[in-house]
């Protein structure tokens, strides 16, 4: 099959897995295949307590995935990849620390090389000040480490994984029929509007109406969707277009449009096709083909180590060494950790005294704590 036929059957099926999330497992498993691994996941990871929250994986032995939860994502180098790339820009271990570094580290020895796994692609589909959504593509020794052709692969989904989760967020369902989907959308808090090819309003719940009714954010013009901002509306409109032409026509068109109000609440919108897959017969029922999510913006705000980071223009390994050192205490049992040197340690720790204006651990701990939390002084 086709690289293109590949990508457009994904799609679709990433977009169906956002009304039935019992049908990630099985994207994960078709989207690894494609990018190029043996196995994926898809999880929350909690920047500030450095843990993992809901979690979709597939490929992994169930043993080594209680591993990654327990043990190994405190001191996760990808961790750094996440913090200094944009939202949608894939990173490799190897972008992030030296390959000799990885091979040393504990992570590799006790996790990735019995499982044969000698890289990781990683990408953040949404990030905020306390967690970060991502997705990780596994590299198979037989494949060698991450190369052109899969970060390139992996920029061709992220769009769409992005979209998924953010409509998935909005609409927090457990599983949706898609023949249903009107009807069970009605009494969800975001406004939800079903649209078709010209933006013509074929449906709208509760919410959806009353913000066509205030007519400070949407209104109904002749029954077509109209925004208040002519930028955000001209946006939509071609998302919807779009659309009509199937899942991968919409690309990143409509994934997240800004929009403000006349009194100036923010809010965000986000487009989902209706003319593919499961998702289908939601669109043919209401001559729709797309669905329309409306919410309230939230402030976007960096996360601790991000704002660390950029506060002290720190390098992914002086940030790696911060956060070890507050999460370990001492310098043995951080190079330990870590897979490096104790006096790379003790170099970073100089390096970063210098930065930070601080002299001791004890100060490094208080100043991370102060960025967690802001009562901290």
């Amino acid at each position: 099959m086709r690289e293109a036929a590949q990508v457009s059957l994904l799609i679709g099926d990433i977009y169906d897995a956002t009304l039935d999330p019992s049908l990630w497992v099985d994207v994960l498993a078709k989207g690894a295949r494609f990018v190029g691994g043996p196995a994926a996941a898809l999880f929350s990871r909690d920047t500030a307590r450095q843990r993992c929250n809901a979690a979709y994986y597939s490929g992994l032995d169930p043993r080594y995935k209680r591993l990654i939860v327990e043990k190994y994502i405190k001191l996760d180098p990808l961790m750094m990849g996440h913090i200094f790339a944009r939202i949608g820009e894939p990173v490799a271990i190897t972008d992030v620390i030296r390959n000799d570094e990885f091979l040393q580290s504990p992570g590799y020895r006790e996790w990735g090389r019995p499982q044969g796994l000698v890289d990781i692609l990683n990408v953040a589909l949404d990030k905020s000040a306390t967690s970060a959504a991502l997705l990780c593509v596994f590299r198979h020794e037989r494949n060698g480490p991450v190369d052109d052709k899969m970060r390139r692969r992996m920029r061709l989904v992220t769009p769409h994984l992005r979209r998924a989760l953010l409509i998935g967020r909005v609409i927090d369902l457990r599983t949706a029929e898609a023949a249903t989907l009107a009807d069970t959308l009605d009494g969800i808090r975001a406004g939800m509007l079903l649209v078709d090819a010209r933006g013509r309003i074929v449906h709208a719940n509760a919410s959806g109406r009353a913000m066509l009714a205030r007519g400070t954010l949407l209104r109904a013009t002749n029954g077509k969707l109209a925004a208040c901002n002519a930028g955000a509306e001209e946006t939509l409109h071609e998302a919807f277009l779009a659309a009509g032409d199937g899942d991968a026509a919409v690309g990143v068109k409509g994934i997240a449009v800004p929009l403000m109000s006349r009194e100036g609440e923010r809010h965000v919108a986000h487009v989902l096709p209706l003319t593919s897959g499961a998702r289908r017969r939601a669109g043919t029922s209401y001559a729709a083909v797309a669905a329309l999510f409306v919410h309230k913006a939230t402030l976007e705000t960096p996360s601790p180590p991000e704002a660390i980071a950029k506060t002290f223009k720190l390098t992914p390994s002086e940030l790696r060494v911060l956060l070890a050192i507050v999460q370990i205490g001492s310098v043995p049992e951080t190079a330990t950790a870590l897979g490096i040197g104790k006096a790379t340690v003790r170099t970073h720790l100089l390096r970063l005294y210098a930065k930070t204006g601080t002299g001791h651990q004890a100060e490094l701990v208080k100043l991370v704590a102060g960025f967690t939390n802001p009562l901290v002084s």
